[in-house]
């Protein structure tokens, strides 16, 4: 059991959350599943998952509210389930901190394959608040950009010296760009290589988590390049 990855998961809806339950414990994974957000910042604090599934519109605390909290205390990577598509609830979720997001109703298999791409990307191997230890483009060593200091080797940024403190996401991120500075990043390459999406995914992933990076390393760094994507300014 110690080495199964844990899941907090958070739905009201008792068919939906029973019913997924049982679909992830059958991929293997070990399930917490909560009905609120209250109880399911207890059982966060408490069990210290390796990923948090929250529904967006749960009682008590509400899922958005619920990932800034987790975010607060955590790196541990969180995928947000909306039972729409819709901007608002995409957006927010993503602004609060959240790496991915799945609109219901979802496809067990599909929801498994999105658990362990997220997965894949933070380098798990059963811990949820270590740094993300995946391999990147970026050379090894101490990469310097202006006032911003990135340092591919001990996974750390400094922004005029001052720690800058990335998501693992963020830190994806940020090696792509740092890796060939000054090059055009379209939107659907940044999914396929940050995101692990062999498949068409959503841009406004990509978009929110630029915007959540700039205005840690300073507004102007990444440019945007309309109609193609984004570069690091050499």
């Amino acid at each position: 059991m110690a080495d199964q990855t844990h899941v907090l998961f958070v739905e009201d809806d008792d068919v939906i959350r029973e019913a997924t339950q049982l679909a992830l414990e059958r991929d293997g994974f070990a399930v917490t599943a909560m009905p609120d957000g209250l109880s399911g910042l207890e059982a966060f604090r408490a069990d210290r998952p390796d990923i948090a599934l929250l529904d967006v519109m749960v009682p008590g605390l509400d899922g958005v509210s619920l990932c800034r909290r987790i975010r607060d205390e955590s790196t541990v990577p969180v995928i947000m389930l909306s039972a729409r598509a819709d901007s608002i609830d995409v957006v927010l979720g993503l602004e609060a901190g959240a790496d991915d997001y799945v609109t219901k109703p979802f496809d067990g298999a599909v929801l498994v394959a999105r658990i362990r791409a997220v997965l894949r990307r933070f380098g798990h191997a059963g811990g949820g608040d270590r740094a993300d230890e995946a391999a990147s483009d970026a050379a090894g060593g101490l990469l310097t950009f202006g006032d911003l200091e990135i340092d591919t080797e001990g996974m750390e940024v400094r922004r005029a010296g001052q720690p800058v403190a990335l998501t693992p996401t963020e830190m994806r991120l940020l090696l792509e760009f740092s890796s060939a500075p000054g090059t055009v990043l379209s939107r659907d390459k940044l999914l396929e290589r940050v995101w692990d999406y062999g498949w068409g995914g959503d841009t406004r992933v990509v978009d929110v988590h630029v915007q959540r990076l700039r205005t840690k390393i300073g507004q102007d760094r990444i440019e945007t390049v309309r109609g193609f994507g984004y570069k690091l300014k050499a």
